[in-house]
């Protein structure tokens, strides 16, 4: 697996695929889990099949001018247990974690323990048959799995992510395994993500640095101001509260409750939600954590406060446009989920790639 862009390593022959798999974890290329031995056929096959040159850049750490070719990421995810027609979301995803604002290397790096998201929207989620139902961040689909997996085995084997050693991570995360959900756009209320972003015939994958994973769960709301303020409790809550961006996935029993009332569109929903997570600075200084409002101001130049003008409180994120929801997860049960940002302030952007 190379990380320059004009070369490839030499084959290494090896008895049997019990030999190739221990030869992975001696070799230190494996997550903890075996993989797949990356044979020339199958890496061949990966690039041939979707037209790749082994050489093509499809990824970089602009921090430290590593590269990814093709051919690295192509035996990345064929360890990972990728088929060939999973590739194209990895490449998109390489290529929008790549771009300035994401800071790969720093995500990728700190001891916040960013997972590394990839949200898919479009045709490609019922062509994977990707799993947007039932068990949406867990195991049990292939394409799910694989693609999410193989992004951390290219942060590992490609740019040297090692734990302990460039991945400083405190405590890690379970989604440095694999993070990688769609959209269920079937019982969306609101256009696919492909269609907010512009490419309604295309599907688009969005890449976000996330923190931890929080449950947020009110089986008693029958409004979407009840519902969503639970949301906003959990996205304001003092151990991830920042100016940094959000994801909201909201299960279809609670999107059904939001936008039974049809105003409640997609951009009312992620100001609602701005405009209700929130601390008074004050509770932030309750346990020391600074909120420096002057100094974000500055820095990007947008107003701290909500719409209601107070300069008391600190918002989760600086705008609504720091906000993005969807939908998943399984018909029953008003579970959703709240992913935070893994910095204290903006450093990393969510970005998004067309596949």
């Amino acid at each position: 697996m190379s990380t320059t862009a004009d070369s490839r390593n030499t084959p290494i022959s090896l008895d049997d695929p019990l030999s190739a798999i221990e030869y992975c974890y001696e070799a230190g290329w494996t997550d903890g889990l075996p993989v797949v031995p990356p044979t020339t056929e199958l890496v061949d096959k990966m690039l041939t099949d979707n037209g790749y040159n082994p050489t093509e850049p499809v990824g970089e750490h602009l921090t430290t001018k590593r590269t990814c070719t093709a051919h690295a990421a192509a035996a990345n995810s064929v360890m990972a247990g990728c088929l060939p027609e999973h590739f194209p979301v990895v490449v998109a995803a390489l290529r929008a974690m790549s771009k300035p604002g994401f800071n790969y290397h720093g995500s990728t790096a700190s001891t916040g323990g960013a997972a590394h998201m990839v949200v898919v929207s479009g045709p490609i989620v019922e062509q994977l048959e990707m799993n947007a139902s039932g068990n949406l961040f867990g195991s049990g689909n292939r394409a799910n799995a694989v693609i999410g997996r193989a992004i951390r085995l290219i942060h590992m084997n490609v740019f040297h992510m090692q734990p302990n050693v460039t991945d400083r991570s405190t405590q890690g995360n379970p989604g440095k395994y694999t993070l990688c959900v769609p959209e269920r756009i079937e019982k969306s209320p609101w256009p696919g993500l492909n269609v907010e972003f512009g490419h309604p015939e295309d599907s688009i994958v969005v890449v976000f640095a996330a923190g931890g994973f929080h449950n947020v769960e009110n089986h008693f709301a029958a409004t979407p101001e009840q519902a969503l303020l639970t949301v906003a409790d959990s996205m304001s809550c003092l151990d991830s509260l920042t100016h940094g961006q959000s994801i909201v996935v909201l299960s279809p029993e609670t999107a059904e409750i939001v936008a039974a009332d049809e105003s409640w569109t997609r951009r009312r929903v992620q100001e609602f939600l701005f405009e209700n997570a929130w601390r008074l600075n004050e509770d932030l200084e309750r346990v020391g954590r600074p909120w420096d409002s002057d100094s974000v101001r500055e820095q990007y130049e947008a107003p701290v406060a909500g719409s209601d003008g107070l300069a008391d409180r600190y918002h989760r994120g600086l705008s609504p446009d720091d906000i993005l929801v969807f939908v998943g997860g399984g018909d029953a049960g008003a579970h959703s989920s709240f992913l935070p940002s893994w910095s204290r302030g903006r450093n990393s952007l969510m970005q998004y790639e067309i596949v």
